[in-house]
């Protein structure tokens, strides 16, 4: 595992190594997902020389300050940022007493070093090694969406949060009454939600708290931004101006993944059946007889099915935004996910089962699966090899210099979970 997935991890107790057995149960199962390294970029220039005690104060800064290549952050009216909110909220993310058995926490599975994902697992794993069955987006410049979750079941940082903590699958809570007993019997959360509140925890007011905090996740200012808005030549190199030109002609990309003349989040915030779904859904109910098993990085072994089946439950089927709305016309639907950051929050797709870039640029090529509800803005590209290498070129070029210091802030304190 990556250094960062393990901070947070109890460090003696049954239930965590119970816990983390699973998760290795997950990176042997899902290998695909774990290919490759990446080190998150850090800017000198915004992360040198600042002390941990200030990180709240520019924490706020930023959040309150438009980065280049993006809009502003709107704040809602009833919940406007200040210091004492993101402090709060960044305990709140952090800490596993919040959840049934005190091992989980949501920087489990928004990992600060891996872009707010989870590099090594497919789909999320929470409370006793329980799987979910989709993949754990980032949550870097999720203040800028309309929509959360892969199926866009929330409109709100203040209220997405309570689903989580009560998912078996997830922190497995009995109710979200039980978390808000727990907070106010906590002297130190006490403290902390009289400063940030001028009252105890409430439903709400952990909601507002995290969302504070998440709305400091804010990374913008990549190369593509300071060549394209910022007018820097020489920030872009020549492959990845020609995979932009692909990205917003040939490959038809930007008609989803959209931008404009002063900003972009490459996203239409909609939900698509882009093909995908089907496919996945295809291959559950048509299992291999044999699975490609990742024991170590470069080390892969076929292994007969029978034997995964025997130690993990079966896959669930995934129907996409119909599990929200239950309307046939919503099947395999999903959230057009930003592309910002891309190459630092694999692996991809609705069940993280790609892992790499290249290989959604592969299914996007081929025209998805090509059944008959599948959108008409999924079609073969005809992109060749080198092209598809210059897109991916393009794509890593949406890396932001500043997710390093938002992990570096995210770790300035240890979390108040023993």
């Amino acid at each position: 595992m990556s250094k960062g997935s393990a901070a947070d991890w109890p460090a003696s107790s049954a239930a965590g190594a119970i816990f983390a057995v699973a998760v290795m149960i997950g990176v042997v199962a899902q290998g695909q997902a774990a290919q490759g390294s990446f080190e998150l970029p850090i800017d000198p220039a915004t992360c040198a020389d600042h002390g941990d005690d200030d990180w709240a104060a520019r924490a706020l800064a930023r959040s309150l300050t438009p980065q280049l290549g993006l809009p502003a952050i709107a704040h809602p009216a009833d919940n406007p940022p200040t210091v004492e909110k993101i402090e709060l909220g960044r305990e709140i993310f952090f800490d596993r007493r919040l959840s049934i058995n005190g091992t989980m926490s949501c920087a489990m599975c928004h990992v600060p070093e891996q872009g707010f994902t989870v590099w090594e697992l497919q789909v999320a794993v929470g409370v006793e090694g329980r799987s979910a069955k989709r993949n754990a987006p980032t949550v870097v410049n999720s203040g800028f969406l309309d929509t959360l979750f892969h199926d866009g079941r929330d409109p709100a940082l203040e209220t997405q949060f309570i689903a989580p903590l009560v998912a078996r699958n997830e922190m497995a809570n009995p109710s979200a009454g039980w978390v808000v007993d727990f907070l106010n019997r906590d002297e130190f959360y006490r403290q902390r939600f009289d400063a940030a509140f001028g009252a105890g925890a409430s439903l709400d007011r952990i909601g507002q708290a995290l969302a504070a905090y998440q709305r400091t996740l804010v990374a913008g200012n990549s190369g593509f931004d300071r060549w394209y808005y910022g007018g820097e030549s020489d920030a872009l190199d020549a492959a990845a101006q020609r995979g932009f030109a692909l990205f917003d002609g040939k490959a038809q990309c930007s008609t989803c993944h959209l931008l404009n003349e002063t900003n972009a989040l490459f996203t239409d915030q909609a939900l698509h059946d882009t093909g995908f779904g089907f496919i996945r859904e295809r291959d559950r109910q048509n299992p291999p007889d044999t699975a490609r098993v990742q024991l170590a990085p470069g080390v892969l072994v076929d292994v007969d099915f029978s034997r995964i089946s025997a130690v993990s439950l079966p896959r669930e089927a995934d129907l996409g935004r119909y599990e929200v709305t239950e309307d046939p016309d919503d099947r395999w639907k999903f959230r057009t996910p930003t592309l910002r950051n891309v190459a630092a929050t694999r692996p991809y797709m609705h069940d993280g089962s790609i892992g790499t870039l290249r290989g959604v640029l592969e299914f996007y090529n081929a025209g998805g699966a090509g059944h008959p509800e599948q959108s008409p803005l999924i079609v073969p590209l005809g992109l060749s090899g080198d092209e598809m290498n210059d897109i991916e070129s393009f794509l890593k070029s949406l890396t932001s210099p500043d997710l390093g210091c938002l992990a570096s802030e995210a770790r300035s304190h240890p979390p108040k979970n023993p």
